[in-house]
C-alpha cells in the first residue's frame, strides 16, 4: 500500500470545492480540499462530518433552532489552523472560507451537498490514492 503526501496532493491542483480522496478507513473517507468563499447550507442526515483546518480561514455557519420553525438563527464556529470540529448528523451547516485547505472525514457514501440538490456544487471526490507512489 502506497503512502499519500498531503502537501504534494494539494500542490497538484488549484480547483476549489473539489475534494480529493486520500484514504479510506473502515467505512469512512478521508478527503482534502481547497475551499474559498461560501458553500451552500446543507445537512448529512445519517452521518457526522469532521473538519480539520490545515491552513487559511474557516468559519462553519451552523443553523440553530427548532425543526420547522423559521427563521433559523446561525451560529458561527470560527476555526483556527489546527482546529477540529465535528458537525453532528442532521445539522444544517455551511463552510465559509478564505483560501483554506481542509481535511474532512465522513462516511464513504456521503454526498458533499448533503440533502440539497445542487448540480453546480455536487462533486464526487477524485481518488488520488493510486496516483502517488512513494
Amino acid at each position: 500500500m502506497a503512502t499519500v503526501s498531503i502537501p504534494s496532493t494539494f500542490a497538484s491542483f488549484s480547483e476549489t470545492w473539489s475534494p480529493r480522496l486520500i484514504a479510506a478507513v473502515n467505512d469512512q473517507h478521508v478527503k482534502i480540499a481547497k475551499i474559498d468563499g461560501g458553500f451552500i447550507f446543507h445537512a448529512h442526515q445519517d452521518s457526522d462530518e469532521l473538519f480539520y483546518l490545515l491552513s487559511g480561514d474557516l468559519t462553519l455557519e451552523i443553523e440553530t433552532g427548532d425543526e420547522g420553525v423559521e427563521p433559523k438563527s446561525v451560529e458561527a464556529v470560527v476555526m483556527k489552523v489546527g482546529d477540529v470540529y465535528v458537525v453532528p448528523k442532521g445539522v444544517r451547516h455551511r463552510p465559509v472560507a478564505k483560501d483554506a485547505q481542509i481535511l474532512m472525514i465522513e462516511r464513504n457514501d456521503t454526498i458533499n451537498t448533503g440533502d440539497v440538490e445542487d448540480q453546480q456544487r455536487k462533486r464526487d471526490p477524485l481518488d488520488v490514492r493510486e496516483q502517488q507512489r512513494f
